[in-house]
């Protein structure tokens, strides 16, 4: 059963040594990181399943040890998901940063393992995988990369988009309240125009929080650099 979920952005410049000069822009976001990540730990899981967007190659699970690269975004930070051999192939950058933040926060309440998510999967699908991986453990505990919208502002990566703002604060109450109906109902085709990507790992989150009766709360809510970035926590 699921006992607690933290629900983290996933750009590359919540790691200081990619962000460099704009590192104090996210320090908000950082820490509320790092309290989502407290709550995951003070509910003692037998096993922690990083989950995020991950491109063709890179989809499916990623196994503890499992190695994440910052090279394509200028340095030479790697990173390990939690404690064991490395695999032949590197995190996606969704859980890279999970990884970091793992890291960052000194984890070792329980096991880590990862897995890979098309952006695009299907909600029934999404709902399923979350629910299969609820039912690995007697308490599981999940780690959610995703990001909201990327149409926030002119200036945004998809430029501005007047419905962006709408479906981010739809998703910012669901989040807040751990309202799964909400999350379910997220529509994939005005996500994926919206190029929001987190929200199949949302959908699955639902699925895995199915009956577990726990609590939200929004730890943060922003949308620097026109992208809108949630940090959840739930319990």
């Amino acid at each position: 059963m699921l006992v607690a979920a933290a629900v983290c952005p996933a750009p590359p410049l919540l790691i200081p040594d990619v962000a460099v000069g704009a590192a104090p822009e996210l320090d908000a976001a950082r820490t509320a990181c790092a309290d989502a990540i407290g709550v995951l730990a003070a509910a003692r899981p037998d096993r922690l399943v990083v989950v995020g967007p991950a491109a063709e190659g890179d989809r499916g699970p990623h196994h503890a040890g499992a190695v994440g690269s910052l090279s394509g975004f200028g340095v030479r930070t790697t990173v390990s998901l939690g404690t064991g051999e490395p695999q032949s192939r590197r995190l996606p950058v969704s859980l890279t940063v999970g990884a970091w933040l793992l890291e960052h926060a000194r984890w070792a309440a329980c096991p880590v393992e990862g897995l890979g998510v098309d952006d695009a999967l299907e909600t029934a699908r999404c709902l399923a995988a979350g629910r299969e991986i609820a039912a690995r453990a007697p308490r599981i505990a999940l780690l959610v990369m995703g990001d909201g919208s990327a149409c926030r502002s002119v200036k945004a990566p998809g430029y501005l988009d007047e419905r962006a703002a709408g479906f981010d604060a739809v998703t910012a109450r669901a989040l807040a309240t751990a309202d799964l109906g909400t999350l379910a109902e997220l529509d994939a085709v005005l996500a994926r125009e919206l190029q929001v990507a987190g929200r199949a790992s949302w959908q699955l989150l639902a699925g895995a929080a199915e009956g577990a009766g726990l609590d939200g709360r929004l730890l943060y809510e922003d949308a620097p650099y026109g992208v809108g970035y949630f940090v959840a926590a739930w319990s």
